[in-house]
C-alpha cells in the first residue's frame, strides 16, 4: 500500500492520517502528540501500518515515542493493524474496551469472519495478515482508567450501540472526541459548499443496538466536545449542531428495519433492506451534496451493504429474544 497523504493538523497536538483503506478520504487514524509522547487512536488495517510509520517520520517522530495504541473497537478497519503496529512500537501499550481485548490477543475469529466474507485472497489484499498482540502489552480500559499522554489526560468512554465493545476517547486539552463509528459516517465528498456535512448511522453486524447508541450519544455530548473526530472520515467542528442529523439517520434505519419485520417475508428481507437503503441513502446524500444519485450510490455502496446486513442481524436477534420470552411481535398500523 502506498504511503498516505501528509498528516493533517486537526487541533493542538492532533493530526489526521488518511490510511487510504478502501479509498482516499474513507478511513482515518488520529495521532496525538504531547511533548515526547504519542498515541494512535485507531490504526487501520495491517496494510495501513507502513504508512502510519512513514507519517511519524514526516513529523520528526519515531515509533519508540508511541505510548498508546487505542483502537475504538475491533472491526478490522479500526484495529486490524493493532498487532503489527504494536510490534513496530517497542514502548507502546495497546488499550481497548474489555470486550475487545481477547480478539486482538487472538485475532483468529476476526480473520475467520472476514475471510468468509472476502475470501482468502481478498482478505489479504484489503487487510493483510493479522498479528496477535502480546497479552502482556494489551490492556482493558474502563472509564476509571488513567491515560496520561505528556501533559494531557485522555478519558475513555464506554459507547455501545454500533458495537457492544466500542469506546471513544476524549482529549480535554484540545476538546477533541475520537468517536470511531459512534458519531456515524461523514464523507467529505458529500459536504456542501458551506461545509455542512452529511452524516449517517452505521449499523454494521453484529451488535447494533439503537437504544444503547442513543444513550451513548447523550453521554458523549454531555462532554461538550469542540469537535468529533470520525474514523470515516475526518473532524467535524461544533458537533452539537450535527447530532440531530445522526439521530434522524438512526431513526430512519430503525424505522426501515421495523417495517421489514412487520411487512416483509423473512426470506426476502435482506434484499428488501438493501434496496430500501440504497434508494433512501443515495437520494438523501444527493439532495444534501448536489452530487448525482449514481455517484452517491457508488460512494455509499459498501456502507449500504453492511448496514443492510446489520439491520437483518438485529431483527434476527429481536426474534430470538421474543422466542425465548414466548412472545410475538405486535402488529403495526
Amino acid at each position: 500500500m502506498s504511503h498516505p497523504a501528509a498528516p493533517t493538523p486537526v487541533a493542538d497536538g492532533v493530526y489526521r492520517l488518511d490510511t487510504g483503506l478502501n479509498r482516499t478520504n474513507h478511513t482515518a487514524v488520529y495521532l496525538l502528540v504531547d511533548h515526547d509522547e504519542l498515541a494512535f487512536v485507531d490504526c487501520g488495517a495491517a496494510n495501513s501500518v507502513p504508512g502510519l510509520l512513514h507519517a511519524l517520520s514526516t513529523l520528526g517522530k519515531t515509533p519508540a515515542q508511541v505510548r498508546y495504541i487505542l483502537p475504538t473497537h475491533v472491526h478490522l478497519d479500526h484495529a486490524g493493524g493493532a498487532g503489527a503496529l504494536l510490534a513496530a512500537c517497542p514502548q507502546a501499550e495497546l488499550v481497548i474496551h474489555p470486550r475487545g481485548r481477547d480478539h486482538l490477543v487472538d485475532p483468529s475469529r476476526l480473520q475467520q469472519g472476514a475471510t468468509a466474507v472476502y475470501g482468502e485472497a481478498g482478505f489479504r489484499e484489503i487487510y493483510g495478515a493479522l498479528t496477535p498482540a502480546p497479552a502482556a502489552r494489551t490492556h482493558s480500559a474502563d472509564e476509571a482508567t488513567p491515560l496520561s499522554l505528556g501533559q494531557r489526560q485522555l478519558h475513555f468512554l464506554d459507547t455501545p450501540g454500533h458495537a457492544n465493545h466500542h469506546g471513544c476517547l476524549f482529549d480535554a486539552h484540545s476538546g477533541s472526541l475520537f468517536t470511531g463509528d459512534t458519531f456515524g459516517l461523514s464523507y467529505r465528498e458529500f459536504d456542501r459548499a458551506d461545509g455542512s456535512p452529511y452524516i449517517l448511522a452505521t449499523t454494521t453486524p453484529v451488535a447494533f443496538d439503537p437504544e444503547r447508541w442513543r444513550d451513548s450519544l447523550q453521554r458523549m455530548m454531555a462532554l461538550d466536545p469542540a469537535r468529533v473526530c470520525l474514523t470515516h472520515f475526518g473532524a467535524l467542528e461544533n458537533p452539537q449542531a450535527h447530532v440531530a442529523q445522526l439521530q434522524a439517520s438512526l431513526d430512519t434505519h430503525v424505522g426501515l428495519a421495523l417495517r421489514a419485520e412487520a411487512e416483509v417475508d423473512p426470506a426476502q428481507r435482506p434484499d428488501w433492506l438493501r434496496e430500501q437503503l440504497d434508494t433512501q441513502l443515495s437520494s438523501q446524500a444527493a439532495r444534501h451534496s448536489g452530487l448525482a444519485p449514481a455517484r452517491c450510490r457508488q460512494l455509499l455502496a459498501l456502507d449500504i451493504e453492511l448496514n443492510a446486513q446489520g439491520l437483518e442481524v438485529w431483527l434476527r436477534r429481536r426474534a430470538k429474544a421474543r422466542d425465548s420470552a414466548g412472545s410475538s411481535p405486535q402488529p403495526r398500523h
